[in-house]
């Protein structure tokens, strides 16, 4: 399942549809954290000069999505315990505020719907990098209820820097196979309109999310020896 892409300004340069695309895989899960860019494999992937991927590795590391290390290369971000609280603290304030005022007939529920029948087809077929990729399309949904260009930009970034920190952990079943019932309880309440109580469980739903990414992380960054 591809995520919707975020709205683009009215014009944009090549570099910065280029990065679009590159934030878009990250979202997706095709680079893990700590993952090294082969700026000549990148580059004809994305058909495009080096130069061009220069100035989107430049995009990406003022996103925090790539970090570049002098002689070593461009590598792929890995979060910080910082950074990933943050990310929730953000995801908390936009994600609950949007579900609680959502209005009832919006169009992004029927996204909410096509996000949840994928993940349970992808658990079904035990395609849990699948799920993963559903439960982001989710969660963005959830934000296009706010009817906000700028809140949708921004959350697109914040959805890539989630997926890295799901990239820590191993055990993508044991990470996604929980939320794929949650994100289930949650449309049942914002399609029965009960918009209050779908916000709540939301919450909880952010709530436990953090503490288990925070736990797992704490345990691998110290085995993998990566600095935080």
């Amino acid at each position: 399942m591809s995520l919707p892409a975020a709205p683009y300004p009215a014009i944009q340069t090549l570099s910065e549809r280029m990065a679009e695309q590159v934030r878009q895989k990250i979202t997706q899960g095709e680079f893990a954290p700590g993952q090294r860019l082969s700026e000549q494999a990148l580059s004809e992937s994305l058909g495009i000069s080096r130069n061009t991927l220069r100035e989107v590795f430049r995009m990406l590391t003022k996103d925090g999505l790539v970090k570049h290390t002098p002689n070593r290369g461009v590598f792929v971000a890995v979060p910080s315990i910082a950074s990933i609280i943050d990310i929730y603290r953000v995801r908390r304030l936009i994600e609950c505020q949007a579900l609680s005022q959502a209005y009832p007939r919006h169009p992004a529920k029927k996204k909410m719907r096509e996000a949840v029948e994928t993940a349970l087809r992808c658990r079904a077929g035990n395609d849990w990098v699948g799920a993963g990729t559903a439960n982001m399309a989710f969660h963005m949904a959830i934000v296009e209820l706010a009817d906000s260009e700028r809140l949708n930009l921004m959350f697109a970034q914040v959805l890539a820097e989630l997926r890295l920190a799901f990239g820590l952990l191993r055990d993508a079943e044991f990470l996604h196979a929980p939320y794929v019932d949650m994100n289930m309880k949650i449309l049942e309440l914002a399609e029965a309109g009960n918009f209050p109580d779908a916000a709540a469980a939301l919450n909880e739903y952010l709530v436990h999310s953090e503490r288990i990414v925070l736990a797992v992380y704490a345990r691998h960054i110290s085995e993998a020896g990566w600095e935080s």
